[in-house]
């Protein structure tokens, strides 16, 4: 009997050459497209079973796109970034290799290293930073935790995938040194640094031709990076047959039905398509495979990880929660200690409905969501917490939650749903959690007419009630025997993934009776794009409020009885998403005039941003304290309980810049030109032109790019700078807490150019950090590795990284606004 070859094996390439020497052309294709929505094929005859994928930037939610199969809710890639704290990533990349294989999951689809252009990118929240050092750092950080435990990890979108407007055809012009320096740099550290096994080819074209069949998939990736692993596409990315087979393109999704196949078999008899080509492709797959462990004849390297226990999950999660949050300002109302029995007023619908995410195919579906409102009542106790919404949000159908409503046939809890063909005859049924329904790719809907859908709900108040339905096709919702609507519900966007994923909403009114159970019944037929399974339904109802001049005057009211008021306030994953930009930095309305008039009611009050990307806050300068908390994931109410209560630090550092009113916004257009989208600030991205412009006298940020205050006070000496023998400079720097707590700091340094240049360059660029944790009066020591290409540039004329002749300076504080004075670095050696 053969034993398994180690997937570490110095033989490992000749084996799979001589697997792949077994496969006939046709077979060899066919491994390259999509079986399935989220698989790729089997091939039995060299031992090869289905690999799977799965979303995977906030948390691992496997094959489903509903609430069938939970999973953990991490917090956003802004807030990950704001902890600036690669040990955390590196718990997080565990525990997503562990839910992944929970799942039977082999590839998790992230992270997304995509920069922060434009605060009006959609997917903003789902992207690290602005500045591509640091997003590469992250990035790297999760690609190695991630694959440390035998599951693939994918950097995406590449590249210059950074806003939504026209996403599918989008050019994207981006000049070479931009390309270099910005754009690619964090895709090349996970790749060169981590070894990232996948990469994904983003929907956009950049300079003229889209990325699924863009020469930078191999140059730079596959000639210059040595990247030996599969480039997989955005889900249709793919748009033809010979250019993308062409390419550096290696693998197309979804399945089954793709431009490649036979279309690709015939290219290649007819010589348009290289049948190397195709081998390379293929031999990248049996790779990716090999690390997996989806080769019956080759042994992981490791071994698959044990699903990790709830209590762990939801520690780790409130740990990162809380260590992402960015304490802006703070008068000194924060920390609200719980043992002094603060009377507390929590405000606005964002206390009770926190968002934990942003919207779009990141999107996760955890258990449990701890509200803030519920994070607050548990830690100060709720005779001490009282609650108002403070205003009348814009209408929006809430999904039925575990445990509210339950099944007309056994009465256990959870939602029937029956599949019934064009005759009207049930072909099959299941029990759902909750009123989110999702498929994709499910054969069972291909064969569907019509969804029944069916629930027990029995309101806890009397009086008026709003149910309804979300989704894109034709219902007819009934409460017992009374038809409330019937009709279609048709798509309000253009784009179809996004329509779908964020689907139009019916509500009703309806007088209920409490204590009185209802039966809710919906009959859907749902709109396939073009006839493929994917559909997103929701049940639920619509919160009823008072007037505005109502909700205001209770708002005010119990601010002023109370010792402090705690205002949430933010957006949602409608707001924040995949497959639009944001046309509006402003919070939504009546949310700053409800600060205002809190404020005007107790001066001691917390304002908590609860938001992916940055929002004005127009009264920023006027409250005590402002906490962004980000979408923390699905922790946030505890975590928060612990920042303001100072059982745990507020230990975020801001990792992109946030404006004070939206002129201000070096780069607002994200609206392509005749589909055309100029990149014209070059490598002027995010805070290097909030500086360019302020040193001749433009506005400044309301919050600088690396700025957080903790519950202690900092001092930061003059560095010290070494350089050794290989060009890299250390600095050693001595940090004091001067404050009364034990606390974090972020030590940040950022070179400058101090000899003239012929190069246009940043003000400053980021270059290094280091953590440090220290108690009151002490002083640690803290080193910052400068690495020599931070002191290089691309240069077009050579096609290569370059040092120019001359002198460099670095700056070391607490954010690019709070620098020290500059240090001449050493000329290099000769």
């Amino acid at each position: 009997m053969n034993h398994p070859l180690p997937a570490d094996s110095p033989d490992l390439e000749a084996h799979l050459t001589a697997l792949l020497d077994k496969l006939t052309t046709q077979q060899k294709v066919r491994l390259l497209s999509g079986e399935s929505a989220w698989s790729l094929p089997a091939e039995p005859a060299i031992g090869l079973r289905s690999i799977v994928m799965s979303d995977g930037p906030s948390g691992v939610r496997g094959v489903s796109m509903d609430d069938r199969d939970p999973s953990a809710g991490l917090p956003s890639a802004t807030a990950v970034a704001s902890t600036w704290d690669l040990e955390l990533v590196d718990r997080l990349g565990a525990l997503i290799a562990a839910e992944a294989r929970a799942k039977k999951v082999d590839i998790v689809l992230g992270p997304t290293v995509n920069l922060h252009r434009s605060p009006r990118g959609g997917r903003h929240f789902e992207a690290l930073s602005e500045d591509p050092w640091l997003s590469g750092r992250i990035g790297a950080a999760y690609v190695a935790a991630v694959q440390a435990h035998g599951v693939g990890a994918t950097a995406k979108h590449y590249v210059a995938n950074d806003s939504e407007t026209e996403r599918l055809t989008v050019d994207a012009r981006v000049d070479e040194r931009t390309l270099r320096e910005v754009y690619l740099a964090p895709f090349e550290r996970m790749v060169v640094e981590a070894g990232a096994w996948l990469v994904m080819s983003s929907y956009n074209q950049v300079n003229g031709a889209t990325m699924s069949a863009n020469p930078l998939l191999r140059t730079p990736l596959k000639d210059e990076w040595c990247f030996d692993g599969a480039v997989v596409s955005d889900w249709t990315a793919v748009r033809d047959t010979v250019e993308s087979a062409a390419s550096g393109q290696d693998l197309v999704m979804p399945g089954p039905d793709t431009l490649w196949g036979d279309a690709l078999v015939e290219a290649i008899r007819a010589g348009t398509v290289d049948q190397a080509a195709v081998d390379d492709k293929a031999l990248r797959l049996l790779r990716l495979a090999a690390r997996v462990g989806a080769l019956d004849s080759v042994a992981p390297v490791v071994a698959p990880p044990a699903p990790w226990h709830r209590d762990d999950i939801r520690s780790l999660l409130r740990r990162v929660a809380a260590d992402a949050m960015v304490l802006v300002r703070n008068d000194g109302v924060l920390p609200i200690a719980a043992d002094t029995a603060p009377r507390l007023a929590v405000i606005g619908h964002h206390a009770r409905r926190g968002r934990s995410q942003g919207g779009g195919s990141a999107m996760v579906f955890p258990e449990t969501v701890v509200s803030p409102l519920e994070g607050l009542r548990e830690h100060y106790g709720a005779d001490r917490v009282a609650y108002t919404p403070g205003l009348v949000p814009s209408a929006e159908l809430a999904p039925f939650e575990r445990g509210t409503v339950t099944d007309p046939v056994t009465g256990g809890p959870g939602i029937r749903v029956r599949y019934l063909d064009p005759q009207g005859t049930p072909f099959a049924e299941e029990i759902f959690p909750t009123g989110r329904f999702g498929w994709f790719g499910d054969e069972r809907l291909a064969r569907t007419a019509t969804l029944q859908i069916t629930a027990h709900y029995t309101p806890d108040r009397t009086g008026h009630h709003r149910l309804g339905v979300a989704g894109i096709g034709r219902h007819t919702f009934r409460i017992d025997d009374r038809v409330l609507s019937a009709g279609p519900i048709v798509a309000d966007s253009d784009d179809v993934l996004q329509a779908i994923l964020n689907p139009p909403s019916r509500a009703f009114d309806v007088e209920l009776d409490a204590g009185r159970t209802v039966e809710i019944i919906l009959e859907f037929q749902p709109d396939l794009p073009g006839g493929f399974p994917l559909a997103r339904l929701a049940l639920g109802t619509e919160d009823v409020f008072g007037t505005p001049a109502e909700e205001l005057a209770r708002a005010e009211a119990l601010a002023a009885a109370a010792d402090i008021a705690i205002v949430v306030v933010g957006t949602t994953e409608t707001i924040e998403s995949e497959g639009f930009d944001r046309p509006t930095l402003a919070l939504p309305e009546g949310q700053d005039e409800l600060v205002r008039r809190v404020l005007a009611a107790n001066p001691r009050t917390v304002v908590v941003v609860n938001s992916g990307g940055p929002v004005l806050m127009p009264w920023l300068c006027d409250v005590p304290a402002t906490l962004l908390a980000w979408f923390p994931g699905q922790e946030f109410g505890a975590a928060l309980a612990d920042v303001l209560s100072g059982d745990s630090e507020p230990g975020g550092r801001i990792p992109t810049t946030w404006p004070a009113a939206e002129a201000d916004v070096p780069v607002w257009q994200v609206e392509p030109v005749d589909g055309r989208l100029d990149y014209t600030e070059g490598v002027h991205v995010g805070y290097r032109e909030w500086l360019r412009r302020t040193a001749v006298g433009g506005p400044a940020p309301a919050i600088p790019f690396g700025h957080g205050l903790g519950y202690t006070t900092w001092e930061i000496a003059k560095p010290a700078v070494t350089t050794a023998d290989d060009g890299r400079v250390t600095l050693t720097v001595d940090v004091t807490n001067t404050g009364s707590r034990r606390g974090k700091h972020v030590v940040q340094a950022y070179l400058s150019r101090t000899a003239p240049s012929a190069i246009d360059r940043p003000a400053c660029w980021l270059a290094g950090y280091a953590l440090v944790h220290a108690e009151p009066g002490a002083t640690v020591t803290a080193r910052i590795g400068i690495e020599p290409r931070s002191l290089e540039h691309w240069s077009t004329d050579e096609h290569a990284w370059v040092r120019e002749p001359g002198l460099f300076s670095v700056r070391v504080g607490a954010g690019v606004a709070d620098l020290g004075a500059a240090v001449e670095l050493p000329a290099p050696r000769v």
